[in-house]
């Protein structure tokens, strides 16, 4: 079994970010810090126009938190610490001056979301069903909250976030506005990504730059917020009944 990687590569201006973990995408600490490490980079980058983010594998886009990590957490600053790192990345995804396109292959799952959530343009294929699982493991959706809000709305996001057992389709997240387009396979999402990242690619950088500064407006005061939803997670997480649910969890 393949060991986690954070990985960037850049061809005909098109950076390409690939995170995987062998625990369905699951994010742990080290990752988290490596893929907002690599977003940052391709987006100083001067080869690089257009970045696509994906991940490894073809069942899981990305499982969310690491359970393992969550279970390690001991007091409200390891707590702190370790959602902080969600919040990193997706902040990092706001300011980067370049649009980021999300390759959905498979789940979305709470952290997950939050990451297809702060793209700036996603596919997908009909496997990528997303949840918010965040309750049902005694905490809430709260550091990914912003971006799904942004993305989706109000009403079906807390829709999500209430009925955290539970996905919803591929083609409920396309009509809510997470994903532009659906597809029945991988390699027909991957060939619609390739051209509109060609296309991107011989594009303004100045322009796209300005455009997305635009429509990410509003959301300047985010280092803070989600600073602050990180605090409020990793207090939770030290309660028992999170720790008696991740563990329920992890024996499925």
């Amino acid at each position: 079994m393949q060991e986690s990687y954070v990985k960037y590569t850049v061809e005909n201006n098109i950076g390409r970010i690939e995170f995987f973990t062998k625990q369905h995408n699951s994010l742990p600490a080290k990752v988290l810090s490596q893929l907002a490490e690599m977003i940052d980079k391709a987006g100083k980058d001067n080869e690089c126009k257009v970045i696509i983010l994906q991940s490894g594998g073809d069942k899981t886009f990305c499982a969310g938190a690491s359970f393992d990590e969550l279970l390690q957490i001991e007091n409200e600053e390891q707590g702190l610490e370790f959602f902080s790192g969600f919040a990193n990345v997706i902040n990092t995804m706001r300011l980067c001056p370049k649009f980021i396109i999300g390759r959905i292959q498979g789940k979305a799952i709470g952290g997950g979301a939050g990451l297809a959530s702060s793209c700036d343009y996603c596919y997908a294929t009909v496997y990528a069903e997303i949840k918010l699982s965040e309750l049902a493991v005694g905490i809430g959706p709260f550091v990914v909250g912003p971006p799904v809000v942004r993305k989706i709305g109000t009403t079906a996001a807390y829709e999500l976030a209430i009925d955290s057992n539970n996905f919803r389709l591929a083609q409920w997240a396309k009509e809510k506005g997470l994903y532009a387009e659906i597809f029945d396979t991988i390699e027909l999402m991957d060939q619609s990504i390739d051209k509109l990242a060609a296309t991107l690619a011989t594009s303004s950088s100045e322009a796209m730059r300005e455009i997305k500064k635009i429509f990410w407006n509003g959301t300047e005061h985010w280092n803070d917020l989600l600073k602050e939803r990180a605090a409020i997670s990793g207090r939770l997480i030290l309660s028992d009944h999170a720790k008696k649910a991740i563990s329920s969890f992890k024996k499925k």
